[in-house]
């Protein structure tokens, strides 16, 4: 079915008025289509980022409610460094540390303050 509706409208991406068959045309080319479509993925990518970047902020440092041994994560949040240059403490001897199994190593909270 046809239309034969003609209606005067500004372009949503230039500002230029223009003539659109259909009540529902926002833009007045296919080419300012394409340029308002790039700008809001551009857009929302930026948002993306900054959402990312506040949750990483917010989730770095969170309370730890006093206990007794650390995971190396939760040591290296805790000296403000990664979690190689704990191990590298570990294994040169200025951090005491058990070794449960391969994967869990485990600090006492007290050794770790004897470093500062």
């Amino acid at each position: 079915m046809s239309s034969n509706i003609r209606i005067e409208k500004v372009c949503q991406y230039c500002g230029t008025n223009f003539i659109a068959k259909t009540t529902v045309t926002r833009y007045c080319s296919h080419t300012c289509n394409k340029r308002a479509y790039k700008l809001e993925q551009r857009n929302l990518k930026i948002s993306y980022a900054k959402q990312a970047i506040q949750s990483f902020g917010e989730g770095q440092y969170q309370p730890i409610n006093n206990p007794v041994y650390l995971t190396v994560k939760e040591a290296s949040a805790i000296l403000k460094c990664s979690a190689k240059m704990v191990y590298f403490l570990i294994n040169t001897g200025r951090l005491k540390a058990i070794n449960l199994s391969v994967r869990k190593t485990r600090i006492k909270l007290l050794d770790l303050a004897l470093i500062y």
